[in-house]
């Protein structure tokens, strides 16, 4: 029960109000992985930035299970498996960004899209941790049963060879 696995990646890319630079996005999205990704939508009117509710500002696309592992080792790649101890949170979850998509082994440049980057985050998960999210006798996680950062980073030094430093 104290094994730890990934629960999910998500590859997030903002765009503003800037509607081609989300259609770039979502190409490139789904050139990374060959799904269709989710366009994320604003829920509050900030005037001075010029967003109003329901417009699209993002998309994102999240995966689970196998295919979120192979995904993670090309991202990795990208990064020279080298994270930041600040990219890890005190919940066991990593987030790093990623520059230019060209970095990532596999993916080629395409014209259309340019030169942009994007945002990863992975959700660490230990088996047990679906009683905080059922529908029916909800429970927190004990503290010892939860992941820490150190655990995480001990987590992807083993899985992944992942050097850690500043």
């Amino acid at each position: 029960m104290k094994t730890i696995r990934i629960e999910k990646v998500t590859l997030n890319i903002g765009a503003g109000k800037d509607q081609n630079k989300l259609e770039k996005g979502r190409i490139l999205l789904k050139h990374i992985t060959g799904i269709e990704p989710v366009k994320t939508v604003t829920k509050k009117r900030i005037p001075t930035w010029g967003l109003r509710p329901g417009l699209a500002i993002g998309c994102k696309i999240t995966l689970r299970k196998s295919d979120a592992k192979q995904l993670l080792v090309k991202l990795l790649e990208a990064k020279d498996k080298q994270l930041a101890e600040s990219q890890f949170d005190n919940s066991g979850n990593i987030s790093f960004g990623i520059s230019e998509y060209i970095d990532i082994p596999g993916v080629k440049y395409d014209p259309k899209v340019g030169i942009i980057g994007l945002q990863v985050c992975v959700t660490l998960e230990r088996p047990g941790f679906r009683v905080k999210k059922r529908s029916l006798g909800k429970a927190k996680i004990p503290k010892d049963h939860s992941i820490g950062k150190e655990e995480a980073m001990d987590f992807m030094k083993q899985e992944f060879a992942v050097s850690i430093g500043e």
